[in-house]
C-alpha cells in the first residue's frame, strides 16, 4: 500500500470515528443517560489512555523528551484544546433539540467559518473561490437544515448550541493545525485532551457529579473516548501531513453523511430528499474551498 493511499485510509476512518459520536450519544441519552456523564467519562478515558500510550512509546523508543521550549506549545495545546471541550458540550446539547441530521450539518458550518477566520488571519490565503464555496456550503445548509420544509420544527436552543459547536470546532482546528507541530502526534494529542478534560468539568461541574459512575465510563466512556478522542486526532495527525490539507479536509467531510447514515440506521432518524440535495451541496463546497490549480 503507498503513501498516499494510507493517508487517505488513515483520515477516512478518523472522519468516520467522528462521525457515529452524536449518533450513540443520543441513543444514551434515549436510554436515560446524561449528557454531562458521557462527555466526562469520554474524556476522561481518553486523557488516561493518551498518557499511558505516550508512557510506554517514550519508554520504548528511548527518545529524550524535548524540554524547556516544549513546555509552552504544551500549555498553548491545552488551550486550544479547550476548544474540543466546549465543541464536545455544545455539540451534544444541541442534538437533544434537533436531529443528529441537523445537528452535524450545524457542526459542519466550520467549513465557512474558516473561511472567514482565514481571511482576518491570512487574507492572501482567501481566493474568489474559497469565497464561492463558503456562499455554496452555506446555501446547501438551508437545504439540510430542512429551511424550505413545511414540517420544519425550528428550535433556537437546537440551532444556536449547533453554531456554538461549529464556532468551538473552528477555533480548535486552527490552533491545533498550527501549534506544537514540533511534538509526536501522541504528545500533541495527549495535551489537547487534557485541555478538552479541564474544560469539561469546568463547563459541566456539578452535574458530572450527579450523572457519572464507573458503569457509564467502563461502557460509554470507552467507547465515546476510543471514537472521539484517540483515534481521531492521531489518524488525522498521520493522515493530513502525507495528503495535505486541501485533500485531508474533502476527504474529512466524510463525517457528513457518515453521521446521517449512522442516524439513520440506528436512531431511525428520517432523511427527505432536500437534506440529501443539501448534504451534496455542503460536500461540492468543501471541494470547491480546497480546490488547488496546478
Amino acid at each position: 500500500m503507498n503513501a498516499q493511499l494510507k493517508g487517505v485510509l488513515y483520515v477516512a476512518i478518523g472522519a468516520t470515528s467522528y462521525g457515529v459520536l452524536a449518533t450513540f450519544v443520543k441513543y444514551a441519552n434515549n436510554q436515560g443517560i446524561g449528557t454531562a456523564g458521557l462527555a466526562f467519562s469520554q474524556y476522561l478515558f481518553g486523557a488516561f489512555m493518551l498518557s499511558v500510550l505516550v508512557f510506554l512509546f517514550s519508554r520504548r523508543s528511548g527518545a529524550p523528551q524535548p524540554e524547556g521550549r516544549s513546555f509552552h506549545p504544551k500549555i498553548q495545546l491545552m488551550l486550544f484544546g479547550g476548544f474540543s471541550g466546549l465543541t464536545s458540550s455544545f455539540y451534544y446539547l444541541s442534538i437533544q433539540y434537533v436531529p443528529v441530521s441537523v445537528g452535524i450539518i450545524l457542526l459542519m458550518q466550520t467549513i465557512w467559518m474558516g473561511v472567514v477566520l482565514e481571511f482576518f488571519t491570512a487574507r492572501a490565503l482567501v481566493n474568489r473561490t474559497k469565497i464561492l464555496g463558503a456562499i455554496v456550503a452555506i446555501i446547501g445548509t438551508l437545504f439540510a437544515a430542512k429551511i424550505f420544509e413545511t414540517d420544519l420544527d425550528f428550535n433556537p436552543k437546537g440551532i444556536g448550541f449547533g453554531l456554538l459547536a461549529a464556532l468551538s470546532f473552528t477555533g480548535m482546528m486552527y490552533g491545533t493545525s498550527r501549534i506544537g507541530l514540533q511534538l509526536s502526534n501522541l504528545v500533541r494529542s495527549q495535551y489537547l485532551v487534557y485541555g478538552g478534560l479541564i474544560v469539561i468539568v469546568i463547563f459541566w461541574n456539578v452535574q458530572i457529579l450527579q450523572e457519572f459512575n464507573w458503569t457509564i465510563l467502563i461502557t460509554w466512556g470507552v467507547f465515546l473516548g476510543c471514537f472521539g478522542t484517540i483515534l481521531p486526532p492521531l489518524l488525522f495527525n498521520k493522515g493530513f501531513p502525507i495528503i495535505g490539507t486541501g485533500l485531508g479536509s474533502i476527504i474529512a467531510a466524510l463525517e457528513i453523511p457518515i453521521s446521517v447514515f449512522s442516524a439513520y440506521w440506528v436512531l431511525n432518524e428520517e432523511i427527505s430528499n432536500l437534506q440529501w440535495l443539501g448534504i451534496v451541496i455542503i460536500l461540492f463546497a468543501v471541494l470547491m474551498i480546497n480546490f488547488r490549480k496546478k
